[in-house]
């Protein structure tokens, strides 16, 4: 994310992005630009002809013929650039509605295809928000360099060589007002690049609190601890450092820009006392005078619109649009082999892994075979590192050392496209979604919308659609902010348990899923789910050992490593580690 990337490749990047999105709109909008700038030039030029019309026509009283003309071409000037403004304007307006979803694609794709370990940094997420901050400004740059291309410098063009037959000096005057503003707004940009490298890590913190204190996932445990002055001063306390930092930097920009500001208002007079003594000597005629001088506030107020609003709001984000073209540029997982199948199982060959800017490995030396078919469970402390395992032989995760296969492929050379393939799961931290029951359960697979499948990954869960909690059935909004309804713990784990039958399969993952269901049921799922895994690789991931009784193997962990694996009643004889753990839980259930 450090790598220089230039305004002119920023500018090409956007295009293509913008171009490739809306292709026939863009090129309108650009026309539409074009002569949208040529009408304000010609304007100018046509008010020349109607002042001079005019003064002839006072001064000879003759040609009131050809007063009427230039005023009926000034009429339609004035009307046809009015009309070319609204439409160049609401073409903008239009444009800037349609690409933020094009924009977004691009992140989402991009993240998809990144290294999942790089989530563990917190230098990634900073990196997504620079992205979806560069994202909506990349839009807005691409616009105002188009506006000056197409509208703007037509304009500029055509008034300078307008001034310059007039008056040669004038186009000096015309330089000297805009190379101050210009000047400015190059300062403001390297500023206010720096600017967003430092703001995003502190805007995250500000966000976080803010969910802390206000959403609905945080607030009644916020409120219920006590904690709400907590994060309350959590999040001032990051707010005003981010916007002390802003304040610095606004403060030195809009000094900057005061002093500047007075360089072009001595340029605006420069230019009034040029005309003047120019028309005084009979330099220009009273309709050439007449003209610049009605055109002369607009020129300002367009440079200015240009590089003070445009050019110079810009300015601040151009850090955050280089942001997002870096964040498209990140080292992709790379793989191109389609997995099939789960023939000849999961193996892991010598495997550590070690997660990013961790001193120390997660896993250390892991040798372990699964077979086809077979059901495995895992067992170990807190912080033995199960749940990293399993994201290891799933492929969600690449080994730092070693090798894993799966279907005797190495997940490093597996397209990310079917990694995943006939890979389901029911995690400890599973998702509520704000959607139908229906919703939450086929979520898992929507290449196809089964009933029967669907029926039966709810009767696999034991999910009971009462009336009396799912009152539309698979129908029922599953959220009261959408007019729905609330769940329990225990429910929403079995609408979970049922996403990860739902989904087709030939290896499940099991990672703590019953945390909320109590023993009894917790047991007569896993018997269930023994039988319903028959043929089906299975791993399960449990703090309580008597469910790994169903498994044809318990692996045990601690500190990252094998210890022992076996079948329950070979560790039980092994008086191991697995053995001292099983007599400690059971001390509760026995007299």
């Amino acid at each position: 994310m450090n790598q220089k990337i230039s305004l002119r490749v920023i500018l090409w990047r956007i295009f293509k992005i913008v171009i490739t999105s809306c292709p026939v709109y863009v090129s309108m909008a650009c026309l539409v630009g074009l002569m949208h700038g040529l009408a304000w030039g010609l304007s100018t030029y046509v008010q020349q002809f109607f002042f001079d019309a005019v003064a002839t026509a006072v001064t000879t009283r003759t040609g009131m013929a050809m007063v009427y003309w230039s005023l009926a071409a000034l009429a339609a000037v004035t009307i046809g650039t009015q009309v070319l403004n609204g439409v160049h304007n609401f073409m903008g307006s239009a444009l800037f509605l349609r690409m933020p979803g094009h924009f977004g694609r691009y992140i989402h794709r991009k993240a998809a295809v990144i290294d999942p370990v790089a989530y563990e940094s917190s230098e990634l997420l900073d990196d997504i928000n620079k992205a979806q901050q560069g994202a909506n400004n990349g839009l807005q740059l691409l616009f105002v360099v188009v506006a000056l291309v197409t509208t703007y410098l037509p304009y500029f063009i055509f008034m300078g060589w307008y001034l310059y037959q007039l008056k040669p000096i004038l186009i000096l005057s015309l330089l000297f007002i805009f190379i101050p503003v210009a000047i400015t707004q190059l300062v403001r940009s390297g500023m206010h690049a720096k600017l967003e490298d430092e703001s995003a890590p502190l805007r995250r913190e500000v966000n976080y609190y803010e969910n802390c204190i206000c959403d609905r996932e945080y607030f009644k445990e916020t409120r219920l601890l006590g904690a709400y002055h907590f994060f309350r001063q959590l999040y001032q306390t990051a707010l005003k450092a981010m916007q002390e930092k802003k304040w610095s930097v606004e403060l030195k920009t809009n000094l900057i820009e005061l002093s500047m500001r007075l360089l072009t208002l001595m340029g605006y007079f420069g230019v009034l006392y040029l005309l003047f003594t120019a028309l005084l000597r009979g330099e220009i005629s009273i309709g050439s005078f007449a003209a610049v001088f009605a055109s002369i506030e607009m020129m300002f107020t367009m440079m200015e619109e240009l590089i003070c609003r445009h050019i110079g709001g810009l300015s601040k984000e151009i850090g955050t649009v280089r942001n997002f073209l870096r964040f498209l540029d990140m080292p992709e997982r790379k793989g191109t082999i389609e997995r099939s199948s789960l023939d000849g199982g999961i193996v892991l060959e010598n495997v550590s892994f070690r997660y990013p800017g961790a001193e120390t490995n997660a896993l250390e030396n892991i040798n372990l075979s699964i077979g086809k078919g077979e059901t495995i469970a895992i067992v170990g402390q807190n912080g033995a590192g199960k749940s990293t395992l399993v994201k290891l032989l799933t492929g969600l995760y690449l080994p730092t050392e070693g090798t894993v296969k799966i279907g005797g492929v190495d997940t490093r050379n597996i397209s990310l496209q079917s990694i995943y393939r006939g890979i389901s799961g029911v995690f400890q931290k599973y998702q509520r979604y704000k959607m139908t029951l229906k919703e939450n359960i086929n979520i898992s697979d929507l290449d196809y919308s089964d009933q029967k499948q669907l029926q039966a990954a709810v009767e696999k869960a034991d999910l009971e659609l009462s009336q009396e909690t799912y009152p539309q059935g698979y129908d029922t909004m599953l959220s009261r902010e959408f007019d729905g309804v609330d769940l329990s713990g225990g429910q929403w784990q079995r609408i979970a348990l049922a996403r990860g039958f739902y989904r087709v399969h030939d290896l499940i993952v099991l990672d703590e899923p019953t945390a909320a269901i109590d023993p009894l049921e917790e047991t007569r799922i896993y018997h269930k789910f023994a039988e319903i895994s028959k043929g089906k690789t299975a791993v399960i991931v449990t703090h309580r050992l008597g469910s790994a009784k169903i498994a044809d193997r318990i692996v045990v962990l601690d500190a990252g490593r094998v210890v022992a694996i076996g079948t329950h009643e070979q560790l039980m004889q092994e008086h191991g580690m697995y053995a001292k753990m099983y007599q400690a839980q059971a001390q509760w259930y026995v007299s």
